[in-house]
């Protein structure tokens, strides 16, 4: 059965030599020029993997990656810079996406990170369908304590608590990466999906911060874990 790919780029040339490789190779390919085109057709159809330029005009390749997250987590992102600039920002959004090519990638560079792409998706797919959890949703601490990112809930004996979309995010970014410390800006991107300054974003990030602290406060493997580094930013420092 051919996988379904969904290609997202505003430049014309770019857009159709992507689709022609792809159809090539024996894939089901369409392609839209802006990211709200995007979000429209995945929210009808079942993409398995899909490759968004990261700089368009209105809806940007972070705020559709953002919204395919929330409404079809099964399908694997590819996304394309032609901006060397924002590589530190790219590599912390390596978490929420399958991976990032620069602009212009070859024919066998495109080719081999849709491959695994779907591969991924394949063995991700397998696993749900033998009733297992994803190693990277579930968390079990200490005391008997429960993390469940999928679901967005802490458990814990008679506990539970129940996290916000940001919220839940925010705290996967950082359980994923023990001991790494991420700036605000990194975080603001990775949570929100939208850049900002360095000036702006520890006034965006702090009051979400806040909230999951008072959230994880209730429950000792989790208390405290979320740590503040002076002017930089918050690292999870785990058990």
């Amino acid at each position: 059965m051919k996988s379904n790919i969904l290609v997202v780029d505003d430049e014309p040339v770019a857009r159709q030599s992507l689709t022609d490789i792809l159809k090539l190779e024996g894939y089901f390919v369409v392609s839209v020029s802006n990211g709200q085109a995007a979000v429209e057709h995945i929210r009808t159809r079942a993409v398995d993997l899909m490759i968004v330029d990261l700089r368009m005009p209105g809806m940007d390749g972070l705020e559709v990656i953002q919204v395919v997250n929330q409404t079809s987590p099964d399908t694997e992102i590819i996304l394309l810079t032609a901006y060397a600039s924002t590589e530190s920002a790219i590599q912390a959004l390596r978490l929420r996406i399958h991976d990032y090519l620069l602009k212009p990638a070859s024919p066998t560079q495109i080719l081999a990170s849709v491959r695994k792409g779907l591969e991924r998706r394949e063995r991700s797919r397998s696993a749900g369908a033998a009733g297992g959890e994803s190693a990277q949703d579930v968390y079990a601490l200490k005391d008997g304590c429960e993390v469940d990112l999928a679901r967005r809930q802490i458990k814990w004996k008679n506990k539970i608590e129940s996290l916000t979309p940001a919220e839940g995010r925010l705290l996967r970014i950082l359980m994923e990466n023990k001991k790494k410390v991420f700036s605000h800006r990194e975080l603001v991107l990775l949570v929100q999906g939208y850049d900002t300054s360095q000036r702006e974003a520890p006034e965006i990030l702090r009051p979400l911060v806040s909230r999951l602290r008072h959230k994880l406060e209730i429950f000792p493997a989790l208390a405290d874990k979320v740590v503040s580094v002076r002017g930089t930013g918050y690292v999870y420092e785990g058990e």
